[in-house]
């Protein structure tokens, strides 16, 4: 191995420049977690179950901050997604899941860029319905959701943080290449290939929405 005592200026730079934007990824990392830690602990849910489920997504990040929200950090980690509504909250848009084969609401995985989950959450509903101008509600987290995934997926469990925002009545939605479809729905005539307890899930953020 050669002597580091030894390199070139041009290679000492080199490594310097590497050793540095490692540094601003470690940080911007542990930012991101110590934002969903710090929300985690602020949120205090309506439903007893989620405020259970709160706890454990809390030693779950605590445990390993950085991985946890890494999407090659192991194969459990935490997920964003964004519940859409019409302004009047009476309809839902929902994306036709690819692997799944489900209707589901907008989101994925945390991406490197991502300042936040709340970022992520917002990101991927722009990306997976092609409306830019959506506008977040609700203030924060509003909905919990761990589940595991079956055959067709790479990841085990998704620790699922769910967040909510508003598009323009008129807004068009157009679905991405990894959804079938994206449709608006009533929220109280849901279709019947939706993910178990999906219905109690977004009654969940609806009930959050009215109290936020």
């Amino acid at each position: 191995m050669p002597d580091p005592a030894r390199r070139s200026p041009a290679a000492q730079h080199a490594a310097t420049q590497h050793a540095a934007a490692a540094d601003r990824v470690a940080a911007h990392a542990a930012a991101r977690a110590a934002d969903l830690i710090d929300r985690l602990r602020a949120w205090t849910p309506l439903a007893p179950g989620q405020a259970a489920l709160r706890d454990e997504y809390l030693d779950f990040v605590l445990a390993s901050p950085e991985a946890a929200l890494e999407r090659h950090g192991g194969p459990e980690h935490v997920t964003g997604s964004c519940f859409v509504f019409t302004p009047d909250l009476t309809q839902v848009l929902l994306c036709f899941h690819k692997k799944g084969r489900f209707w589901v609401q907008l989101g994925g995985h945390v991406e490197p860029a991502d300042g936040s989950v709340a970022d992520t959450a917002m990101r991927e509903a722009r990306e997976e319905c092609g409306i830019d101008d959506l506008v977040p509600v609700g203030g924060g987290i509003l909905d919990l959701d761990r589940h595991a995934l079956g055959g067709g997926f790479s990841c085990r469990t998704h620790w699922d943080v769910g967040f909510a925002a508003i598009a323009r009545p008129e807004a068009a939605a157009v679905a991405s290449d990894e959804s079938d479809d994206v449709a608006w729905w009533p929220v109280a005539a849901l279709p019947e290939n939706v993910p178990p307890m999906f219905a109690r899930r977004l009654a969940g953020v609806l009930a959050e929405l009215a109290v936020a």
